[in-house]
């Protein structure tokens, strides 16, 4: 009785934590929402390896409750069981059975571990992009192209995309749940590779899946596929010249505090994020969302969002490498104002 009443307390506990938990999830953050070839046969694995797990648990647990109920202890019966010792039936059942159902998970699983380990960095028609994970945003080269940036990797819709993956500082983990798993990205000459497709266009999230310090749970970007004759205008525009701000004063703030470390079209430099077309970006620093829509947080205009970042940058992502600008009101208003105008119109 005692038992019973313990179970009947813990229960609402326990459909409480089944609520909060199911909160915790988002749809476009989801290993169960495949988009690409890549997730698909990943996804069909853990369907293959949680129905067998299933039908384990369902047969071990109907047999343990048939043995309690049909050989359970008789009110009034004092007698000692009959000990029996190993049978050899059984035995060889519950051996033959697990060696079936390991052969069935594991045969699928090896096909798959080398058709998802294929290298495509030297075939030509794939598309070929380095990854570089700094703390706490992400680096896209395009070595065929000769174009960096940042944040957002623009790929064509079902072409494949080869990755090389490599760290600039701590152990990072590059990953897009919808699209392909995960792969860490290194600290020193390692290089890991991968490769995924998206048949859909559409904007699909990524992570970094390795704790890499204050700020990893920000440490956000987006993949974003477009139709093979948008990513063409992308290459090109973004390979085009770019204009500093035409106002003198915010042009020299720019200049002198901006692009000695960033880089806007053929200007400034290479070591932090090239900032491009920030303005027609979904998002800044990977994640103030340039939307008013209130499902999002922070909502904001690309302006208002740049303003924030600018002013900031450790209010946004603690503990990120580029500390407060010393601009003034005017400077900050102009940068801000600039760069939300640095448009890529490439699309359809």
């Amino acid at each position: 009785m005692k038992r019973w009443q313990f179970v009947k307390r813990l229960a609402p506990l326990m459909a409480f934590m089944v609520l909060v938990l199911a909160a915790c999830g988002r749809e476009d953050l989801s290993t169960l929402n495949p988009q690409g070839p890549v997730a698909e046969e990943q996804f069909g694995l853990m369907k293959l390896a949680i129905s067998i797990m299933l039908i384990v648990i369902v047969v071990v647990f109907a047999i343990s409750i048939y043995v309690i109920i049909r050989f359970r202890r008789r009110p009034g019966d004092k007698t000692i069981p009959k000990q029996v010792e190993g049978s050899h039936k059984l035995e060889i059942i519950w051996t033959v059975i697990p060696i079936i159902l390991l052969i069935i998970l594991g045969v699928p699983t090896v096909q798959s571990v080398f058709n998802l380990s294929k290298d495509y960095t030297k075939d030509p028609e794939a598309v070929q992009v380095i990854v570089t994970s700094h703390q706490y945003w992400w680096e896209f080269e395009y070595p065929d192209y000769g174009i960096k940036t940042a944040q957002e990797l623009i790929i064509p819709t079902g072409k494949t995309i080869s990755i090389q993956a490599k760290s600039a500082d701590v152990l990072h983990s590059f990953w897009i749940p919808s699209l392909a798993g995960k792969i860490d990205t290194n600290p020193g000459a390692n290089v890991n590779t991968m490769y995924f497709s998206a048949p859909k266009e559409g904007v699909y999230l990524g992570k970094c899946a390795e704790l890499c310090g204050p700020s990893h749970g920000l440490m956000d970007f987006k993949v974003k596929s477009v139709d093979e004759s948008s990513f063409d205008r992308w290459v090109a525009a973004i390979q085009e010249p770019v204009a500093l701000p035409s106002d003198p004063a915010v042009a020299a703030a720019f200049e002198s505090k901006c692009l000695s470390c960033h880089a806007v079209g053929d200007k400034g430099g290479p070591a932090y994020p090239n900032l491009t077309g920030i303005g027609s970006r979904e998002s800044v620093g990977g994640i103030l969302v340039n939307t008013d829509d209130p499902k999002y947080d922070n909502e904001g205009s690309v302006y208002d969002n740049l303003y924030r970042w600018i002013e900031n940058p450790d209010e946004v992502k603690p503990g990120n490498q580029m500390g407060k600008i010393d601009l003034t009101e005017q400077e900050l208003e102009g940068i801000a104002k600039y760069l939300s105008e640095l448009k890529l119109n490439y699309e359809q």
